[in-house]
Parts: structure tokens; sequence; C-alpha cells
């Protein structure tokens, strides 16, 4: 599919920043670590992120190729009409899977929030205890 302007990727592109803010790392990291088995949410974000993106790159390759078929210089013939209907359709699928992901995806990021960077000094070891004076026995 043919790669269209930004703006066609702003919702896609502003939850990347939102889970970017999250994690504290550039996206492509975060999909690199979202394999790992104990990063459930963070699969899941990325996965929603990939879908929604899909969806973007999909809306703007139907709607081109929609341009294409509908041109004001192109007669549009008995099979033409068939195309022109499928790509509306695609266009409406894709776009109900992006609002959806972009909903979901954006809900989650709402109730979630950076924790703070965790103390980077070692505990101190433990002081032993001061020994106490035995007491005495008077008789």
């Amino acid at each position: 599919m043919p790669q269209p302007d930004d703006s066609a990727h702003a919702v896609s592109q502003t939850i990347a920043q939102r889970i970017e803010a999250l994690y504290g790392q550039p996206l492509a990291e975060l999909e690199a670590l979202a394999d790992a088995p104990e990063s459930t949410l963070l699969a899941a974000l990325t996965g929603n992120h990939s879908a929604l993106a899909f969806a973007e790159r999909n809306i703007a390759f139907q709607l081109e190729r929609l341009r294409e078929l509908t041109s004001p210089d192109r007669e549009i013939g008995q099979f033409d009409a068939g195309h022109i209907l499928d790509c509306a359709r695609r266009i409406a699928e894709s776009v109900a899977t992006r609002d959806a992901y972009a909903k979901s995806t954006g809900a989650v990021l709402g109730g979630l929030r950076r924790a703070t960077a965790p103390d980077t000094q070692p505990p101190a070891p433990p002081v032993p205890a001061a020994p106490t004076a035995a007491a005495s026995r008077t008789r």
C-alpha cells in the first residue's frame, strides 16, 4: 500500500506518542519488548496500535483507489460500479475499525499513569544491633 501524507495517520501517531510517553521509550523499542511473556499490557497496547495504523493505511489506500475509479476523465463501466462500491465498503469498515481501536486504546491509556522511576541507590545494609549490657545479678 502506498504511504500517504502524515495527516492521514493522525490518530495512530497520537496513540503512539501516548504509549511512548507512558513507557518512556520509542515505540520501535517497546514493540521489541512486547514479545516478553510478562509484558501483556505492553503487547496489547502495541498490538492495538499496529491494528489502528493498518486501518489508517487501508483507509488512505482505498480512498486513493476510489479517487482513481471516479476520476472525471474516466468513464464508469459495468465492472467499475462494483469496484467503487467495494472501495466505499472497505473504507467504511476501516473507519469503524480505526475508531474502535482508537476509543478502546485511548480509554486504557487514559487510565494509566507513568510510574516514578525507582530509587537507584541501593538500600543501606542493616545496622547490627548494639550489644546490650548483661544484667548483673546481685544477691
